[in-house]
């Protein structure tokens, strides 16, 4: 008798005439691909999607930035002339500068009696601070009046990425309008340096801040106010880092293999007892059954 490379199926067929179809099957035969074409799409959508996976770790991701982190700053004090307002810089590596003026303007307000200020300067990766004041101007006035709105305060590169809702901007519209015109504010940052890494491994290097303030009058020692707006910041050890990710193709095809066979096999388990239960009412209608 020659070999019959048939006997290897594994899937052996039932012949047509052993077969009868049903109302019932024909329904859940429907709703399973139906089912299956839902769960399909929904796969298909999340395969197609970038997920941003997000992680911590210590280290300092940008260490080519020669130890320096850029900063934007746009105030406006509507009450301060242009010509008092400068900005100092100072950190505890002996850095001590006032009034830079690299990278800066200053735009008239309110026909020249405010000020706004927009900065774009670095400061070193070390605890510091960088504050607003008169200290720069060649005469001090009488009665400073600090009064501000912070439109912008962000440190590294601009980050314009759905789905990270993080606090790149923190102090963004700061309103100190109706605050005491003498006080000094202290706006106390803490940076947490953050990695974005795109689809293409390419990396950008930005920081998010928390932020806490407080307000307070404070005397030179000649006993005049000489009021400031002050802000001290210290780094996080910890970095944060967002990674674009998209779902392997493995996953992907074991997800589909996973969805047709588990509902076909569910469905037809269904099938079964629904058919099983059908033809054993009908013996027990017969009187077949006791």
């Amino acid at each position: 008798m020659p070999f019959d490379f048939r006997r290897f199926d594994i899937y052996r067929k039932v012949p047509k005439d052993l077969t009868q179809p049903t109302y019932t099957g024909a329904i859940i035969s429907v709703c399973c691909c139906l089912f299956i074409l839902f769960l399909f799409l929904s796969e298909l959508t999340g395969f197609i999607a970038t997920e941003i996976v997000n992680e911590l770790y210590v280290d300092d991701p940008d260490k080519d930035s020669g130890g320096k982190i850029e900063v934007n700053l746009n105030i406006s004090l509507p009450s301060l002339h242009c010509e008092l307002v400068g900005l100092d810089i100072q950190d505890e590596m002996g850095r001590h500068e006032v009034g830079h003026i690299d990278n800066s303007m200053k735009i008239p307000l309110n026909n020249g009696d405010g000020c706004r200020f927009e900065g774009h300067f670095s400061i070193n990766k070390v605890p510091g601070n960088f504050h607003v004041s008169t200290h720069s101007a060649t005469a001090q006035p009488q009665n400073p009046d600090m009064t501000h709105i912070i439109h912008k305060l962000s440190f590294g590169d601009k980050l314009q990425v759905q789905n990270i809702h993080g606090a790149f901007n923190a102090l963004e519209g700061a309103d100190k309008l109706s605050s005491n015109p003498l006080a000094s504010h202290d706006y106390i940052l803490k940076i947490v340096p953050t990695v974005y890494e795109d689809m293409s491994g390419k990396q950008r290097y930005s920081y998010q801040y928390t932020v806490a303030n407080k307000e307070y009058v404070a005397y030179s020692h000649t006993g005049r106010i000489i009021p400031a707006i002050w802000f001290r910041y210290d780094l996080s050890p910890i970095t944060v880092k967002y990674t674009e990710r998209r779902q392997p193709l493995y996953r992907f095809i074991t997800s589909i293999c996973a969805i047709i066979g588990g509902t076909f096999t569910v469905a037809g388990i269904l099938d079964s007892c629904i058919f099983t239960a059908s033809e054993a009412w009908k013996k027990i209608q017969l009187g077949k059954m006791q």
